[in-house]
């Protein structure tokens, strides 16, 4: 019985980064033996236990093989003869198919130590193409890394778009990929990449939608929506590490992917496109209500924060309200920080300050400052209460608009 460290410990590991999980592969060995040794058992279609101290996970050498037609899974087969290096060929990418012994020495079959000098993604065999979860997964390590694909493993992908195979991803799981993605410092590079292979078609196609449709240049520098939406989250990346307001500035202009051709490059009611097409993607993907629900807050009102100048302050309390703002304050900072990669994620507008936003906190600072304590002490009951409250906010608005130095 032998023991190996494998996967993403090993490769993190020689590129520099911090270890998270360590998985482990044992050869020579049987369930009844791991057993025997006080491992406990995981799952029931894999041979995978737990370390009876440390809770790590050690899964028995085996080999894998698609069964059935279309993405339908696998049949494995895991026994003390399967040896290390068919354990690892099963693997989807030769960075990830290399194995560290006790002693400190590496096993690697693949050359995955050389790609990873290289930055370079390449598949293990063409068994790649059996799992169409690692389209997403390459896409994700290379926003993760900033790595390139390689050009037979880039054919290889093609290929299976070509084939139709992504239409058979379990919408939850590509949900889960594109959160990770979404987590990496650069997510644009997750979706130019899928671009770059064909797959972003297939698996996003109101993202895909975007590329090529033209913006108006005195406020679109950049021109391309695509291109705009790109820099919009990777600013927001920059922005928050909250996933929600990522996914947000990944929403936020879906709309303008089914703008009229006769009004180009101008996108007016982009917005009311942008919801109906978001509730959509959310819906396909089953995403979380939580990250839908910020996503159609943004996409209905990010145009208020650019515009915020010029509105009355009657309507900007509306929006403050339309947010839940008072009862959800971190929703109101959440919506600012997607509007403020909006207006970041232009061509020159990268480093410049964002009056709007910055106003816009001091509106809601001041209105928070009013309560219904002060209106039932003068005596008010019921609707008066909401309505004097209303009136106060709105005339603070206005105060603070008229004593702020906020430029355009």
């Amino acid at each position: 019985m032998e023991t190996y460290l494998v996967g993403g410990g090993v490769r993190d590991h020689l590129l520099g980064l911090a270890i998270k999980d360590r998985d482990w592969v044992v050869v020579g060995s049987s369930p009844e033996e791991m057993l025997a040794q006080g491992y406990q058992p995981v799952g029931k279609d894999f041979p995978v236990f737990l370390h009876p101290k440390t809770h790590e996970e050690y899964a028995l050498a085996r080999t894998e093989r698609k069964s059935g037609k279309g993405y339908k899974g696998f049949t494995v087969y895991a026994a003390p003869d399967v040896t290390l290096e068919q354990d690892l060929e099963r693997r989807d990418l030769t960075i990830n198919a290399i194995a560290q012994a006790e002693n400190g020495t590496l096993i690697d079959p693949f050359n995955g130590q050389q790609d990873l000098k290289d930055k370079i993604l390449r598949h293990v065999s063409p068994a790649f193409i059996e799992d169409p979860v690692r389209v997403l997964r390459i896409a994700r390590f290379a926003a993760r890394f900033d790595f390139t694909i390689a050009d037979e493993t880039k054919q290889l992908i093609h290929q299976m778009v070509a084939n139709k195979e992504l239409d058979h991803l379990v919408p939850e799981r590509v949900w889960q990929e594109l959160a990770k993605a979404l987590a990496t410092k650069q997510p644009s590079l997750f979706f130019m990449t899928l671009r770059d292979t064909g797959a972003l078609k297939t698996l996003f196609p109101d993202i895909d939608r975007l590329f090529g449709v033209p913006q108006v240049k005195k406020w679109h520098p950049e021109v391309d929506t695509g291109i705009h939406v790109m820099m919009v989250i990777d600013q927001a990346a920059k922005l928050s590490d909250d996933i929600a307001v990522r996914f947000a500035a990944l929403c936020h202009d879906l709309g303008k992917g089914t703008t009229p051709a006769d009004i180009l490059p101008h996108h007016y009611g982009h917005e009311e496109r942008s919801i109906k097409l978001t509730k959509a993607l959310c819906q396909r993907l089953r995403v979380p209500k939580e990250f839908e629900s910020l996503a159609l807050n943004v996409a209905e009102y990010h145009t208020h924060v650019h515009r915020l100048f010029e509105m009355k302050p009657a309507t900007i309390l509306r929006v403050i309200e339309a947010l839940d703002s008072f009862r959800r304050p971190e929703r109101f900072e959440q919506y600012l920080l997607a509007a403020e990669a909006d207006s970041r994620g232009r061509t020159g507008y990268e480093d410049l300050p964002v009056p709007t936003v910055e106003a816009f906190r001091h509106y809601f600072s001041a209105v928070q400052a009013i309560t219904a304590k002060q209106f039932i002490e003068q005596g008010l009951e019921g609707v008066a209460i909401a309505e004097a409250m209303r009136k106060a906010r709105i005339k603070v608005i206005a105060t603070v608009r008229e004593k702020a130095d906020y430029k355009q």
